[in-house]
C-alpha cells in the first residue's frame, strides 16, 4: 500500500505550544503509512532565521522546509510572497493531505492549497484568533479572516470544547468542524530536591532552598496574553497580607523589561523571580507546590497538562480551553483572566490550605492520564487523514 502523504505547515518556527503539536504529529505518526514533510517560517521577525522547531524536526529524522517569507506581521508583499512560495511547495510535494497551523499559514496555506490542488486540507485552529486582546475593528477583521481560512479547508480542527461551540456559530462551517484535544506523554521529571536546589544554585535568581513559605510556579512565554503582569500584581498583594512564598517565572519574550519594572516598583525582588528561558522547563515542576496561568487568552495548554502529570494544584484563568482540563474546585482553581485581585485570592486559598492542594493535584492527575494521551491525539487526528 502507498504511503499517504502529508505536509504540515506552521508560520513561526520556535517553540510553542503550536510548534510541539506539530512536532508531535510529524514524528509520532506510523512511519509504515505516512510520508510526512514540514514547512515552517523564521522566529517571527523580517527575515529571520529558523528557530528550534526545525533543530528538533531533523535531529528525528523529518524532512523541513523553509518558507523564507513567513512573518508574524502583516506585510502584503510578504503574504503575496509566501503565498507562491506555499503554492510551488504544495505542487512540488503533491501531498494527499496540507495539514495547516496557526493563523497565518491557515489563511494564506489554504488558498495556496486550493489552487495547487490539494484534496484534504485540514486546519488546526489552536485557539480562535480573534480572543486576542485588540480593539474591535482588529477583532473583526481577524473573525472574518477566520472565517474565510475555515471555508477554504475541508476539515477544522478545534482543540478545545469553548471552540467548537463558538465557531459552530459561524456561517457554512459546522459541519467542517472536529474537536481533538491535544495530548502528552508526561516528561520525566526531577524529583522535587533536585528541582528545586536546579533553581537555588542560579546566582541570578534571588530563590534560596531556605525561603520559607510556598513555591508559586508559571512556565511561559513572556507576552502580555499570557497575564504574567497579572501574576506579578497578584504577588504584590500577597506580601502586603504577610503571606510567605517564592514565585518562580520559567520563560523568555518581550515583556521582559515590563516584568523587571513591576517586580522593583512592588517591592518583590525577594519573591518573583525571571528565571529565564530553561530547556525542558517541565521536567522542574516538582519544585513548585502550586502552579499559576493567568493568561488573557489560550489554546489548550500544554503546560497545564505537564502540571497535571505532576500532581500540582493549578490556578489558572477561565479562558480558551483551560476548563477542558481544570475543573473549577474539582482539579484546579479558576479566576477571571486580567482581574489580580481574584487570582491573589485563590492563590492565598491554596496557600493557606495544603489538604486542598494535595485533593486537586490528584484529581488533576488523574483526569490528565485518562483524556489526555497523545495516542489518543495521534489516532484521532489520522483518521482525518
Amino acid at each position: 500500500m502507498d504511503k499517504k502523504k502529508v505536509a504540515y505547515v506552521i508560520t513561526k518556527s520556535n517553540w510553542g505550544g503550536a510548534q510541539r503539536y506539530v512536532f508531535d504529529l510529524a514524528t509520532s505518526l506510523p512511519k509504515d503509512t505516512f510520508e510526512v514533510v514540514v514547512a515552517f517560517g523564521g522566529t517571527g521577525g523580517k527575515d529571520a532565521e529558523a528557530g528550534r522547531l526545525k533543530i528538533e524536526l531533523e535531529v528525528a529524522g523529518i524532512r523541513t522546509i523553509f518558507v523564507q517569507s513567513f512573518m508574524r506581521d502583516i506585510s502584503l508583499g510578504k503574504e503575496f510572497a509566501a503565498f507562491k512560495e506555499l503554492k510551488q511547495f504544495f505542487k512540488t510535494e503533491r501531498p494527499d493531505v496540507a495539514h495547516l497551523n496557526s493563523s497565518k499559514a491557515g489563511g494564506v496555506g489554504a488558498l495556496a492549497a486550493r489552487l495547487a490542488g490539494v484534496k484534504n486540507i485540514i486546519f488546526t485552529s489552536h485557539g480562535l484568533a480573534y480572543d486576542e486582546d485588540r480593539n474591535i475593528f482588529a477583532r473583526a477583521a481577524i473573525y472574518l479572516a477566520t472565517w474565510v481560512t475555515f471555508l477554504l479547508c475541508h476539515t477544522v480542527i478545534v482543540i478545545t470544547q469553548d471552540s467548537y461551540n463558538r465557531a459552530r456559530r459561524m456561517p457554512l462551517v459546522a459541519r467542517k468542524l472536529r474537536l481533538v484535544h491535544n495530548g502528552i506523554v508526561a516528561p520525566i521529571y526531577k524529583t522535587r530536591d533536585e528541582a528545586r536546589a536546579f533553581f537555588s544554585s542560579r546566582r541570578d535568581l534571588a530563590v534560596s532552598l531556605q525561603d520559607k513559605g510556598v513555591w508559586i510556579g508559571a512556565i511561559a512565554e513572556l507576552t502580555w496574553n499570557k497575564g504574567l503582569h497579572d501574576l506579578v500584581r497578584a504577588a504584590g498583594a500577597l506580601k502586603r497580607k504577610g503571606l510567605e512564598f517564592q514565585v518562580v517565572i520559567i520563560g523568555e519574550g518581550g515583556e521582559r523589561v515590563f516584568l523587571e519594572t513591576m517586580i522593583k516598583d512592588e517591592d518583590l525582588k525577594d519573591r518573583v523571580h525571571l528565571a529565564g528561558f530553561v530547556e525542558n522547563a517541565a521536567q522542574y515542576l516538582p519544585a513548585f507546590d502550586i502552579f499559576a496561568l493567568p493568561s488573557v487568552k489560550e489554546g489548550l495548554p500544554y503546560v497545564l497538562m505537564e502540571a497535571g502529570q505532576a500532581g500540582l494544584p493549578v490556578v489558572a484563568s477561565n479562558v480558551g480551553g483551560v476548563s477542558d482540563i481544570v475543573g473549577d474546585k474539582v482539579s484546579g482553581l479558576l479566576v477571571k483572566p486580567k482581574n489580580h485581585g481574584d487570582l491573589a485570592n485563590k492563590l492565598e486559598q491554596l496557600i493557606k490550605d495544603q489538604p486542598l492542594r494535595e485533593k486537586l493535584g490528584t484529581v488533576l492527575k488523574e483526569r490528565v492520564e485518562k483524556e489526555f494521551s497523545l495516542e489518543k491525539m495521534i489516532t484521532e487526528t489520522a483518521a482525518l487523514y
